[in-house]
């Protein structure tokens, strides 16, 4: 049932994908066919797919799980987006993993989604992320950091922040604020 329907629907020009994404409702079935198109070749279809597996919860959230474990490529920043969207808990030691995976879309979700957990593991992980290469990862850790409020943070972010540009000095800023003031 799930091919047959998914065949149909690859049919579909993008625009009738995604309004068929949109209707559907959360069942076993239509988990499936939303995880297939994760790797659809239409980024607005993927990107529409990731956001009605978010909206699934907790009926979405073994299968992204799964992938954050077994798949590769940019399936896992969609899982890792849908997997943000939802925010539930037990996803912090996927996102912890996921601060070194190889895609930066990966990273940067990961390490935004940590600071929304609240979870404070993700301090010492969060720190590292501090020397990612990519700016965009240096930025969502440096403010997830500041979400988590954990003084451990303060003497990294302050290092971080001598080597950053005017926008992530800001951010760094405004993180050590949070920290320095309780939230």
């Amino acid at each position: 049932m799930v091919n047959a329907r998914l065949k149909e629907m690859r049919l579909m020009e993008p625009q009738k994908r995604m309004e068929a994404i949109e209707k559907l409702e959360p069942s076993e079935e239509s988990v499936e066919i939303l995880i297939a198109f994760l790797e659809d070749e239409s980024h607005p279809v993927r990107f529409k797919a990731a956001e009605k597996l978010a909206e699934f919860g907790e009926a979405s959230l073994e299968k992204l799980m799964e992938i954050m474990d077994t798949a590769e490529g940019e399936i896992r920043r969609y899982a890792t987006f849908a997997l943000k969207k939802i925010g539930d808990p037990r996803v912090t030691d996927h996102f912890i993993e996921a601060l070194s995976d190889e895609d930066w879309g990966v990273r940067k979700f990961a390490a935004r989604s940590l600071g929304e957990l609240g979870d404070l593991r993700a301090v010492e992980p969060l720190i590292a992320a501090l020397d990612d290469e990519d700016w965009g990862v240096k930025l969502a850790a440096v403010r997830s950091l500041g979400d988590l409020g954990d003084e451990r943070a303060i003497e990294p972010i302050k290092k971080a922040r001598r080597k950053g540009d005017k926008d992530f000095k800001k951010a760094a800023n405004k993180s050590l604020k949070k920290i320095q003031s309780g939230r």
